[in-house]
């Protein structure tokens, strides 16, 4: 693959112990532990009363990300691009509909077949945000973070036009934790834009690579980092604080590795 380069407008991401970006910049210079369990209970005000009601755990925490990092860009999100990525999607509906089909009656309630697709946080960006844009949704495992950046790199490099990209990743509920353990919640936004602009913060250029992935500082971000999909993008969040270029190893498929160098735009490091 040829190198890729887009640019970073906005962040957006929420964990244990940080609800957006500020909080995560405060994280990542200190070294109090996280807090063990967390979860996102609210629903977006953005959504109509009766898709709130339905909305799951994986879509309240992708459109509030993305909605930060919309925010932070500025951007309208009716006309933005997007690409939605995640190892697993929704496990406790895949929970509820086993365990309905294991069962006597085995009728399946409608909202929980509609909430089982895989792009149905797509599909609620798009009620809630009016969007009709093209949005793409992938899922390549432990390498779903790494996929995502690369689809929404390609897609502005191709358009020219901007992506906001959501990783998110639930633990599935038992007993499927005991086959894949994803460790928590987590999820992280970013708006692409294809060249530097008043708003952009750094510039990532994209390839091909090997070696080993690169670790986060704070303990308790590496062991996110290795059990949550998702937080395999934390290393290239801490990079983007560095006033110094820096060069970023992601996981991607065996033996492959993605690697992101990233350097602060001009105008980030002048203001």
């Amino acid at each position: 693959m040829r190198r890729r380069e887009v640019f970073v407008e906005s962040v957006g991401v929420i964990g244990p112990g940080f609800a957006n970006w500020r909080e995560f910049e405060t994280v990542l210079g200190g070294s109090n532990p996280l807090p063990s369990t967390w979860a996102l209970t609210t629903s977006p005000p953005c959504l109509p009363a009766n898709e709130r009601r339905r909305a799951g755990l994986p879509v309240r925490l992708a459109l509030a990300v993305g909605q930060q990092a919309v925010a932070a860009a500025g951007r309208d999100p009716a006309t933005l691009a997007t690409v939605f990525s995640s190892s697993g999607g929704d496990g406790d509906n895949c929970h509820a509909l086993c365990e309905a089909l294991a069962g006597d009656d085995r009728q399946i309630s409608p909202t929980r077949f509609h909430n089982s697709v895989h792009n149905a946080p797509s599909g609620y960006w798009g009620i809630a945000m009016g969007a009709t844009a093209s949005s793409t949704s992938v899922c390549a495992y432990d390498a779903s973070f790494s996929a995502g950046l690369l689809e929404a790199a390609v897609q502005v490099e191709g358009s020219g036009n901007p992506c906001l990209l959501v990783a998110y990743d639930v633990p599935y509920p038992f007993p499927m934790s005991r086959c894949r353990d994803l460790g928590g919640v987590l999820a992280i936004a970013l708006v692409l834009v294809p060249g530097p602009g008043e708003r952009t913060r750094n510039q990532l250029t994209l390839g091909f690579g090997r070696g080993a992935c690169t670790e986060m500082e704070h303990p308790d971000l590496e062991r996110l980092r290795r059990h949550i999909p998702a937080a395999r993008g934390l290393p290239l969040l801490q990079a983007l604080t560095h006033s110094e270029p820096s060069r970023v190893v992601l996981e991607y498929l065996d033996p492959l590795r993605l690697i992101v160098e990233v350097c602060q735009c001009p105008s980030t490091v002048a203001g």
